[in-house]
């Protein structure tokens, strides 16, 4: 019992029922409640771990891709490096770190983050200490007068999602409830939804999907940006191409847990869809790549036996352990997916390839 689900009991008691959408923002951002407004929730003393927490060769990967395009486009000597959702800072770090010997690199960058978490914005001016970034509340408020290099790692997923499900031609929403005093799922009579007429072509009575408001406009803002004045974005989260089924999942200290239970003490997320994401950008963008493949094409084998060299014992068995994490396709290899977001012409970023 958590003070956070006696509010929203209460207001289902007096206004019914809340969307799927509705509860995960509560329980993720009420401003005293809420998941990520009141800690830091990664690393083994939080509730998960990311792919920058794991290993530094992911986020120098990462940088190092983001220099070689940005060189591949003319070396700006003006940019925005941008980061949503940063975590503890630690991916920003890897980056600035593996980039620092990339001539103008640096000198050309301004460094821009979208956190909405006070405690994290804390983390994460403690790892940036001497980079001085600029905080923002929504990617709306990113410069738009300059190219932006940008990286979404496990952003959109925290983004609230509403659930529908398929009934003949209608469609019924899946809302969260009261049960005997208890929350509980349930379902919205059927009915006509204009905005999902397209999904009637590709799926059965039956089948249950998933769309995500925000992430539509969050997507066509770094689109724009792009479009005009260059760049790219990098987004790497766990999904595919096309919602289809129940994706919504609660994890607390590294294990799954009902959704419902406890509300503002578990991370929510529900799975990308990356085709919308695609869809929602007006320029180009890349073949949806699972990550151990994007991350082998741009060497991360061989940045870890090169690290391996100088390691024994336990810290060469996590390393081991970390690549295998990060790449192998029973781990974040392949349920771990990336896109990129690149202007109209422009070279293929590093890590993808046409067809693939």
């Amino acid at each position: 019992m958590t003070a956070l689900r006696d509010i929203l009991a209460a207001q289902i008691a007096a206004q019914g029922p809340l969307t799927i959408a509705q509860y995960m923002t509560a329980c993720l951002l009420h401003p005293e409640h809420g998941y990520y407004t009141t800690r830091d929730p990664f690393g083994t003393a939080g509730d998960f771990t990311t792919a920058p927490e794991i290993s530094q060769m992911y986020g120098e990967l990462i940088g190092l891709a983001l220099a070689q395009t940005w060189l591949d486009q003319g070396a700006p000597a003006v940019f925005t490096l941008a980061e949503l959702g940063p975590g503890r800072g630690t991916l920003m770090a890897d980056i600035l770190r593996a980039t620092a010997r990339v001539p103008g690199f640096h000198a050309g960058a301004r460094l821009h983050l979208v956190e909405a978490s006070p405690t994290l914005r804390a983390r994460q001016a403690e790892s940036l200490r001497g980079a001085s970034p600029i905080w923002h509340d929504s990617v709306d408020d990113l410069p738009n007068d300059a190219p932006i290099f940008a990286v979404a790692s496990e952003f959109f997923d925290a983004l609230p999602v509403r659930q529908f499900l398929r009934d003949g031609g209608l469609w019924r929403e899946r809302v969260v409830g009261l049960r005997g005093g208890e929350l509980a799922f349930g379902m919205t009579d059927a009915l006509p939804d204009p905005r999902l007429t397209v999904r009637l072509d590709d799926t059965r009575d039956g089948d249950l999907i998933e769309t995500c408001a925000p992430a539509k406009p969050i997507a066509a803002a770094l689109g724009s940006r792009i479009a005009t004045h260059g760049g790219l974005a990098l987004i790497a989260d766990y999904g595919g191409w096309r919602s289809l089924g129940d994706t919504f999942q609660a994890v607390r200290r590294h294990q799954s847990t009902d959704p419902l239970q406890d509300p503002g003490q578990a991370d929510l997320t529900a799975h990308v869809d990356f085709e919308a994401l695609a869809e929602a950008a007006p320029c180009a963008h890349t073949p949806l790549t699972p990550q151990g493949v994007f991350l082998e094409r741009l060497g991360i084998t061989e940045r870890a036996r090169a690290l391996a060299a100088r390691l024994d014992g336990d810290a060469l068995d996590s390393h081991v352990n970390a690549h295998r994490r990060l790449t192998h396709p029973d781990e974040m290899g392949t349920v771990f997916k990336m896109l990129g977001f690149f202007p109209h012409g422009a070279p293929l970023p590093p890590g993808f390839a046409h067809g693939a």
